[in-house]
């Protein structure tokens, strides 16, 4: 039995673009490579979802494949993957589509066990799951451990979003939503001076956001002294890249602030989330 209206809101979550670093020397990407036991996770979300069937087809949902990706979603994802949004659902572009998404997921959820609710229900909340999506989510990570997998440390990885109260905004911004915004929503400003002030403890930390022809410039500030000054304006749109991220040799209390100049012409400035490494 499939759960079908979580599926229907995905995320079109873009590979990490953009990276503005800090440092001279920079720092890597937050998740630059494929995250751990990717091909074991791969393998219990096959388990659960068809038996491993390459050909496997709901005939309520159309879901198909050896992950029952629904046909709404195979175009798009297919396209961000394989380059071809008609690509055929071959086992190898089955394969191809899923490792990618999951580990998209994975780098903006963090845990495996996120990843599999997601997988269900297309929700990446936290709290309140119905008892079928905990009986789902647990039979994954059997699966998963049973496969030699590993959980990742916990707590080593905190995504806050645009709701996050560790945020303190000043000026007026908006609410605007996207389906390829990590949860499918960000907040914005346009006017000079608004900014966002991002408190945290951590040795890493990345800002992320949409990029596009409306979008402006803004200053970030790390610990109170000025960083750099971001430029989001793209020719193209893309919901979701990593705009800004700094690093230090060991974990700390840090900020990061956001402050925006009221480009003319374009001036959005968008928060999606704060990813934050602690360890």
């Amino acid at each position: 039995m499939r759960v079908l209206s979580g599926r229907r809101s995905a995320v079109f979550i873009v590979a990490l673009a953009t990276i503005l670093i800090l440092t001279a020397s920079g720092s890597a990407a937050l998740a630059a490579k494929s995250p751990p036991g990717l091909s074991k996770f791969k393998a219990a979300i096959g388990r659960i979802e068809s038996g491993g069937r390459y050909t496997a087809r709901n005939s309520t949902s159309g879901a198909y494949g050896k992950y029952q990706i629904l046909p709404s979603n195979w175009p798009s994802w297919a396209r961000q993957y394989l380059g071809n949004a008609n690509a055929r659902q071959t086992p190898a572009n089955q394969e191809k589509v899923a490792s990618g998404k999951m580990t998209s997921l994975y780098r903006w959820l963090g845990s495996w066990k996120r990843v599999a609710y997601w997988w269900l229900t297309g929700s990446s909340r936290t709290t309140g799951w119905s008892s079928y999506a905990k009986r789902y989510v647990a039979t994954v990570m059997r699966y998963y451990r049973a496969a030699g997998g590993k959980a990742a440390p916990k707590a080593a990885r905190w995504v806050a979003s645009e709701r996050s109260k560790a945020i303190e905004f000043t000026g007026t911004w908006r609410s605007a939503r996207h389906r390829g915004y990590g949860g499918d929503r960000v907040v914005y400003a346009k006017s000079a001076g608004a900014s966002a002030t991002f408190t945290f403890v951590g040795r890493k930390v990345a800002w992320n956001g949409p990029t596009g022809p409306t979008r402006g410039k803004a200053k970030v500030y790390i610990d109170g002294k000025y960083a750099k000054t971001v430029n989001m304006n793209r020719r193209s749109f893309d919901p979701r890249a990593t705009l800004f991220q700094a690093s230090w040799k060991s974990a700390g209390e840090h900020s990061l602030k956001v402050v925006v100049l009221g480009t003319k012409g374009h001036p959005m400035v968008a928060i999606d989330d704060f990813v934050v490494l602690k360890k």
